[in-house]
């Protein structure tokens, strides 16, 4: 028999299966918290912080992707400090990335009031774009680090492990092992990782093609 948890979200009460998160127990009664990097298809990691909630007894806001319900726990997903934190996250982002091709952050942007020049003049990440196969591109200018297309690749679907993260802090980026091509490497061009990518940042090449008529990739 499935062990069921009851917990409270924005003061309504909720009944869900022991081992659900919190993300999972608050969409199953209509409420709707933001993610940027979560994918039901993918494991969730936490990474982006926009999910992020207040948990009865907990000082940090918690991640409801990673958050598992617990019997007698009560949930705020809306409050001035929840509002101010996912602000803040779509501000940083916006000023180092190319977010034109990522609907769920600009809708969010709109949402929370964010002030996409509040850290304008700041470092951007503009890495080339790279073309090292003929599937699809790399526009890593696009890339908001949400860990999917490194998930899927590894054990959540395919088992190839042809790329990961590489650097540490501002210049952490998504890379193949040792920085090769991805047709030296274990890639076997599923094209998984274009497809839940949510930014643009993986692109078929012949997509990328019409939309820059004036040259190839680099």
């Amino acid at each position: 028999m499935t062990e069921t948890v009851h917990l409270t979200i924005n003061r309504l009460t909720v009944e869900t299966t022991r081992g659900a998160t919190v993300l999972d127990a608050a969409g199953a009664i209509g409420i709707d918290i933001p993610t940027l990097c979560y994918d039901p298809r993918c494991a969730p990691n936490g990474l982006c912080r926009m999910c992020v909630v207040e948990a009865t007894g907990a000082r940090l806001l918690q991640a409801a992707c990673v958050t598992r319900a617990v019997e007698g726990m009560t949930i705020t997903t809306e409050s001035p400090r929840i509002t101010r934190a996912r602000r803040t996250v779509l501000e940083m982002l916006a000023a180092s990335t190319d977010l034109s091709e990522t609907p769920d952050a600009l809708a969010q942007i709109a949402e929370t009031g964010a002030d996409i020049a509040r850290f304008a003049g700041g470092r951007e990440r503009r890495p080339p774009v790279v073309a090292d196969n003929p599937m699809f591109v790399r526009d890593y200018a696009k890339c908001i680090l949400c860990w999917r297309c490194v998930q899927v690749c590894a054990e959540d679907a395919q088992y190839a492990f042809a790329i990961n993260f590489d650097g540490r802090g501002f210049d952490t980026q998504i890379a193949t092992f040792f920085g090769k091509p991805l047709p030296e490497t274990t890639c076997v061009f599923c094209g998984q990782c274009v497809g839940v990518c949510p930014s643009g940042a993986l692109k078929p090449l012949r997509a990328w093609e019409l939309e820059h008529p004036d040259g190839p990739a680099a």
